[in-house]
């Protein structure tokens, strides 16, 4: 996208003046751009995180392997364009073979686009960013991040909630991270009556990449929103799993015993 009207943006948003009618076209502007590049990214996913997120951390690595197991699975990988979470994004959807698009935001501090996008976008306007983010998203996946990170998060929950959004599943990566917020949202939003118990279920919490990426596929093959019941069944397979790998290394222990025994047993030849 043309890195047009960079340098005033802000004071525009800022004035009260005549100049305001004008600022609809550089706006419809940013629309157009955005739908013409977008429209031909087939189905993709929404990743959200930090930009403050080193490549040394390790949810920098979950990031990427999330991105790598959603474009596994056919999807293509849309971020902020940024560093931190929105880099191990891109990094992770190019190396699991999808397309990488990045809607990178003219900030005053510049932000730079990380290395890693097919596809780049520039705006200006953070309202024509997040529109792109959701109308060329199946799902979105959250990572650890900050006030942005959350406001994507709540937007979503909000538009699936008044139905603006179907079909549109959500997955928050980070038990712990999120932990509190979650059981804030328990106590006092539900205890408080502001938002159902049951809309606890519009989203998915985890920490396994696959887990996120198989939610995300199930929901979308489903059509359905994050099935409560999907919990109980990928908690059943984790513990089935776990359950054979155990009986798999009991048995490995005791046939290695065995050979050890037999050998021990054994007469030396004369």
């Amino acid at each position: 996208m043309k890195k047009h009207f960079k340098s005033n943006v802000h004071q525009e948003l800022q004035s009260r003046d005549s100049g305001d009618p004008w600022m609809v076209f550089k706006i419809m502007g940013e629309f157009v751009d955005g739908f013409e590049t977008m429209k031909d990214i087939g189905p993709a996913i929404s990743i959200f995180g930090s930009a403050r997120t080193k490549p040394s951390d390790p949810w920098y690595k979950i990031a990427e392997e999330t991105a790598a197991q959603v474009a596994r699975r056919g999807y293509s990988v849309i971020t902020g364009g940024g560093p931190g979470m929105m880099e191990a994004a891109n990094k992770g959807a190019q190396r699991g073979g999808g397309t990488s698009v990045g809607l990178n935001i003219v900030l005053p501090m510049e932000q730079e686009p990380n290395p890693y996008q097919d596809i780049c976008i520039d705006f200006h306007y953070f309202f024509t960013r997040k529109v792109m983010f959701a109308k060329y998203a199946l799902g979105y996946v959250v990572m650890p991040g900050g006030f942005g990170t959350m406001d994507e998060f709540f937007e979503a929950l909000t538009l699936i909630q008044t139905s603006k959004m179907k079909n549109f599943p959500v997955v928050l990566m980070g038990k712990d991270y999120w932990g509190g917020l979650v059981r804030w949202i328990k106590k006092s939003m539900v205890g408080a009556g502001t938002i159902d118990a049951n809309d606890l279920d519009l989203f998915y919490i985890t920490d396994d990449p696959v887990e996120a990426a198989t939610v995300i596929q199930r929901a979308l093959e489903e059509g359905s929103k994050i099935n409560p019941q999907w919990r109980k069944d990928l908690a059943r397979a984790k513990r089935q799993a776990a359950r054979l790998h155990a009986k798999a290394r009991v048995s490995s222990r005791k046939h290695a015993a065995k050979k050890k025994g037999k050998r021990k047993g054994k007469k030396p030849k004369s």
